[in-house]
């Protein structure tokens, strides 16, 4: 291709891991985009270098920064989800993209569980109840249970079907919604999101972010879910209709919920933080040392073989 992995640019957009800035850096010539006083300096100076972009689900590639880059070959984005990458900008330029799928499926769908459990069960309230010394004073209020509820999950792809095998641990069942049914499972389909949500107590959202899925969970959606339904968000924040959310907690037509994910991070709707009923996580689903060091290698291993020429490990477009 005419570039060597040394000398060949790779920009990443925002502070990521350690460990991949280090390794791009042991194999790489890289840039930091948030090192320079603006994107234009950066562009104006480096623009013809770049050959790679590392993104990730905060900043990864947007039109602008596909258009300021003339030499862009590779996208490769440190997240699963590909809602900020302009796809169609890179298959008209024919620039190749690359996700980390799989090996963060086991730590997101362990924390939409971990939510449910929180949430359910008053675990953040029970934790400031014992800290403040209010414990003296009293017993804590009764919480409600987990096991055995009905699951409903919208989105049946890898980090579903991960939930799903972890909620039938605990005796729970299991309902979802997709663009079309699953083959290969029992669990009960349901081809309209505001049926899954009127025949569960809780509300999973784990599907990719779409024109189509933005706002799949509104205000028609969380009523029918109802007074005692929790809604539990492990995908996006734009999936969920924010203030339609807060007004269904704060006027009790909602028991809770549990969020890793918001709209507009990281500024995050102060409502919630009032909220006794809600609990709050800072998009960290899949945020462990084992699976940013997994993420980390399989996005320096698709741009290794990008530059050598070989098949991309886990290639989108």
């Amino acid at each position: 291709m005419g570039t060597t992995m040394e000398n060949a640019g790779v920009l990443m957009t925002c502070p990521m891991s350690d460990y991949l800035e280090q390794q791009l850096l042991q194999r790489f010539n890289l840039f930091k985009l948030w090192t320079f006083p603006s994107n234009s300096d950066f562009f104006a100076r480096h623009a013809e270098s770049v050959i790679a972009v590392v993104g990730n689900a905060t900043i990864g590639a947007d039109t602008d920064l596909i258009d300021a880059l003339p030499r862009l070959q590779i996208v490769a984005t440190y997240s699963v989800g590909l809602d900020k990458i302009d796809l169609s900008k890179c298959k008209e330029r024919g620039i190749r993209v690359t996700n980390t799928p799989d090996v963060l499926t086991d730590d997101v769908a362990d924390i939409a569980i971990g939510l449910a459990l929180a949430t359910l069960r008053k675990i953040c309230p029970s934790d400031r109840f014992v800290r403040n010394g209010s414990w003296r004073n009293g017993k804590f209020e009764l919480a409600s249970k987990f096991s055995g509820k009905s699951i409903g999950i919208i989105g049946l792809g890898r980090i579903g079907l991960a939930i799903a095998k972890r909620a039938e641990a605990f005796g729970c069942t299991i309902g979802y919604h997709s663009r079309k049914k699953k083959d290969g499972t029992n669990f009960k389909y349901y081809s309209s999101v505001l049926d899954l949500a009127a025949n569960c107590d809780i509300l999973v959202v784990s599907c990719s972010l779409t024109e189509e899925t933005r706002h799949i969970v509104n205000r028609e959606v969380i009523d029918a879910l109802g007074p005692k339904g929790v809604l539990i968000n492990i995908g996006r924040g734009a999936h969920v209709d924010e203030p339609e959310l807060v007004s269904a907690l704060r006027e009790g037509r909602l028991a809770g919920a549990g969020l890793d994910v918001f709209e507009n991070e990281p500024h995050v709707s102060e409502a919630f933080f009032e909220m006794e009923n809600v609990v709050l996580l800072p998009h960290v689903g899949s945020d462990t040392v084992e699976t940013a060091k997994a993420m980390a290698d399989l996005v320096v291993a698709n741009l290794e073989c990008h530059f050598m020429g070989k098949p991309l490990l886990t290639q989108v477009i």
